[in-house]
């Protein structure tokens, strides 16, 4: 799927940031004034997940169970078997490693219609230190059959997630971003799942990126095109399904992919687009993410440390065409 972005008088990396949590609040409390089925579930976790407006608007409706992620995730399950469409809400670094079984039983393997919001994901908490970092939900959650698993990279795509994930029925993964974003995609911006958006055409070398990178990869485009080369730049918001066309489009069309993702460098995004490419159509790839216990510091400098400053990713490109 080609999209533009926004059209913008100046680079991406000069336009103001957002916070996804915002968004991700805001299209909660939209889609449970028109259904009564939408609920809340919260690990002791209302504030961080920014939901004290939706618990003022819905006292009944957000459900708080306290330090207890694998109950959170029982406890949504049987909302979901009873008519509810629950909407679990919880730090990612702690919904996805307490609650995994319950996760894999009790939502995929059971096939309940229950939304696992993973909040402030990656390396948001940075200065909280390897113990808060999220950089393994996506290669774990990536393993377990009959789950969906989004990365929107803006708050449009947040929101847009998001109302389609409470429109269909089944059990679906959304990273929702604390480190602030620029918006990348227009109001009108449709979500398909399984469906890669190209935000930047070219044929030279192909950036896929998503969440919080996406911009960056972005802004790596603009520098490598001030040096004559054309960078592809594709969205990749679903991880699961993957958008197999586009990523071997990419491999036949340009002269290597760089994957970069505010995760582990192993089975998470890159993992999915180098499976794909060297049991169809093998090509160079620089698989940019975290590689290790990440050290504790502020989100932004964790990712430049790990190549994937704008410049970092544009070296990582041009060591595919050298």
């Amino acid at each position: 799927m080609t999209a533009q972005p926004r059209v913008l008088q100046r680079s991406l990396a000069e336009e103001p940031r957002f916070d996804c949590r915002n968004a991700y609040v805001d299209t909660l409390a939209e889609l449970a004034r028109t259904d009564h089925r939408i609920v809340g579930v919260v690990n002791d976790s209302v504030g961080s997940s920014k939901l004290d407006a939706f618990k003022k608007a819905f006292p009944d409706r957000l459900i708080n169970v306290g330090i207890a992620e694998q109950d959170m995730v029982g406890v949504a399950a049987g909302l979901a078997n009873g008519g509810r469409i629950p909407f679990v809400s919880a730090a990612s670094c702690f919904l996805t490693a307490r609650a995994m079984e319950q996760i894999k039983a009790d939502v995929a393997y059971s096939d309940r219609n229950v939304k696992l919001c993973g909040m402030s994901p990656g390396v948001a908490y940075g200065e909280l230190g390897p113990t808060h970092h999220s950089i393994e939900d996506v290669a774990w959650l990536r393993a377990i059959d009959n789950l969906v698993i989004v990365v929107p990279a803006d708050p449009v795509e947040t929101a847009a997630a998001l109302r389609w994930a409470a429109a269909m029925e089944g059990p679906v993964f959304i990273r929702v971003s604390r480190m602030s974003v620029p918006q990348i995609y227009p109001e009108d911006y449709t979500f398909q799942p399984g469906k890669a958006v190209t935000v930047r055409e070219g044929d030279d070398v192909t950036l896929i990126s998503n969440g919080t990178v996406l911009w960056r990869a972005l802004v790596a485009a603009e520098h490598l095109a001030a040096e004559g080369i054309e960078a592809r730049v594709l969205s990749m918001p679903t991880v699961k399904p993957l958008d197999v066309e586009a990523v071997l489009a990419a491999a036949a069309q340009t002269r290597g992919i760089v994957t970069a993702e505010e995760s582990t460098a192993a089975g998470g995004l890159g993992g999915a687009v180098a499976e794909t490419v060297v049991q169809h159509h093998p090509a160079r790839m620089r698989i940019l993410g975290v590689p290790e216990f990440a050290p504790t510091g502020p989100a932004g400098f964790l990712l430049d440390h790990y190549g994937m400053s704008p410049e970092g990713l544009a070296e990582a490109a041009r060591t595919l065409l050298g």
